[in-house]
């Protein structure tokens, strides 16, 4: 399907802090939509948009709720890149574009930064038609998507994943949070965009160490769900990381379908959606316990998924083979698969960060395991074997010979 473009207004304006759309910006291609997918949640159902040059179209913007106001939410780092495109692709919908730009990383993914969304929106008297959007990766999207949840009860917001990690992961299902000190993602809200525009194109400008955390992502589906795209994966690899269109188009799409087909089935993860957390127990473990941004999410999931096949494998549901295999593809996703050391008292410290899980109930800790038929299930283990899977995958030991993390 081909989309027409616009050529956006010429003159800037401001809004006290806040730039309202009137900036002119350089010609873009015509863009090209070329796959959509459907998260299927009744009456609250929307479409993931996948294809190029989206974010500069009009036509891609049509259709969204109707309001007086639309508020651009991005960092420092991606509203210099495509704030000013996206303000100028939706002038002609909506009266008002403002835009807010936050500091970025994981470190910022807090109160203090959320609010500054809240102070932003009361300042320039925005109604609860008013529409968010969440340009960046999954900080923004999280962040935006949890004040658009929070403010005036609720409204309407629509994700612009700009990375990797957020287009295949974040920016579908409605999770939204920030976080605590002592737990990532412990305050937030389930709560649904209306629409979710993944634009290939914003991914030429991702350093290599974001593109290759969202790797991660992609290949946490394979274990999980399907054995198939697992093969794909492999068999893609170098593809993958020399960015190759129509190689990382499809592991965007096949990303998505997977995750809208849990989500259309367990929106609040009440029961099979907590398989999309494979490797996200130790990796929340080892975000929390090196302080958060000194390794990225998908580093730690990397990482994390190594130490859940191991596992899995000292529960008896993977052989040996396939963790060393598991083990490679991370590996040559360009992520680390050692686990750092976080304390002296290493097992101890990560176990201490694992009861504030959310998936934890009671005290006991519960972990997403696999087989090798692309199986996965959510499983209590005693201390002591996750002790031995920690102290087995800490780097300076252990049973995985992969690398480490590049600084």
């Amino acid at each position: 399907m081909r989309l027409c473009r616009i050529r956006p207004p010429a003159r800037p304006a401001k809004l006290g802090g806040m730039v309202a759309s009137r900036s002119s910006v350089d010609p873009a291609p015509p863009a090209t939509l070329l796959h959509t997918v459907t998260i299927d949640l009744g009456e609250r159902s929307y479409p993931i948009f996948i294809g190029h040059g989206l974010l500069d179209d009009s036509q891609t913007w049509g259709g969204l709720p109707r309001a007086s106001t639309a508020v651009v939410v991005s960092n420092e780092i991606v509203a210099p890149l495509y704030a000013a495109r996206l303000r100028a692709a939706l002038a002609p919908h909506y009266a008002r574009v403002l835009e807010v730009v936050l500091p970025d990383g994981e470190a910022n993914k807090d109160w203090a930064t959320l609010n500054r969304i809240f102070d932003a929106l009361l300042a320039h008297g925005c109604d609860r038609k008013t529409v968010l959007l969440a340009l960046g990766g999954g900080v923004i999207g999280d962040m935006t998507g949890f004040a658009a949840a929070c403010y005036m009860r609720g409204v309407p917001f629509v994700q612009v994943p700009t990375t990797l990690l957020a287009q295949v992961d974040s920016s579908v299902g409605g999770k939204t949070a920030i976080n605590h000190p002592l737990g990532k993602n412990m305050i937030g809200a389930f709560y649904q965009p209306v629409r979710v525009v993944c634009d290939l194109a914003t991914l030429a400008t991702l350093p290599e160490r974001e593109y290759c955390a969202g790797l991660a992502e992609v290949i946490k589906y394979g274990p999980i769900h399907d054995t198939v795209f697992l093969d794909w994966i492999e068999a893609h690899i170098e593809a993958l990381r020399s960015r190759e269109p129509a190689i990382v188009a499809h592991a965007v799409r096949r990303s998505c379908e997977i995750k809208a087909a849990v989500v259309g089935q367990d929106e609040r993860e009440s029961g099979l959606r907590a398989i999309l957390n494979f490797g996200h127990t130790f990796g929340h473990a080892i975000e929390a316990g090196l302080g958060y941004g000194q390794w990225l999410h998908g580093e730690a999931v990397g990482c994390g998924m190594v130490m859940a096949a191991v596992l899995s494998q000292r529960l008896g549901l993977v052989s040996p083979a396939y963790v060393e295999r598991l083990t490679r593809l991370v590996a040559a996703a360009g992520l680390p698969t050692r686990a750092p050391v976080l304390a002296p008292d290493n097992a101890a410290r990560y176990l201490s960060l694992m009861r504030v899980d959310k998936k934890a109930e009671a005290g006991e800790i519960r972990f997403v395991v696999v087989d090798e038929r692309g199986q996965a299930y959510l499983r209590p283990v005693p201390d002591a074997v996750v002790a031995e899977v920690i102290e087995a995958c800490a780097a300076g030991g252990g049973d995985t010979d992969a690398g480490t993390l590049r600084v």
